[in-house]
């Protein structure tokens, strides 16, 4: 009689378990989707907002060149003089790169990740 009832309570512990280790995994195929769409979507806003500021200022160099040339009566000098701007902006960020863009990213990403 007493081994009936453990035998009882070893399926019964058994089953819970089972329903136990169920219940983990669809939690963490759900949280894996939740981390896995912010990601997605998080990578579609940045690309698209870099997108649209490449065109902005690509259009903006084009006209601030024109002008620059204009107002100096050659218009190679307007596009030199922008294209000297780029170079030292270029050269700005290759040194502050890491604190700006990489500090941003990990934090963001860390948001994501544990904020449960």
């Amino acid at each position: 009689m007493a081994f009936e009832d453990i035998k009882e309570d070893l399926e019964q512990i058994q089953e819970e378990s089972k329903a136990l280790i169920n219940s983990n995994i669809a939690y963490y195929k759900l949280w894996g989707f939740k981390v896995a769409m912010q990601s997605t979507t998080m990578v579609l806003k940045f690309f698209l907002i870099v997108v649209f500021a490449t065109l902005f200022v690509l259009f903006a160099s084009l006209a601030l060149a024109i002008v620059i040339g204009k107002a100096m009566d050659n218009y190679v000098y307007g596009f030199l003089i922008v294209a000297g701007f780029y170079l030292l902006l270029t050269i700005l960020v290759s040194f502050i790169k890491p604190q700006i863009v990489e500090g941003k990213i990990l934090r963001k990403f860390s948001e994501i990740f544990f904020n449960d």
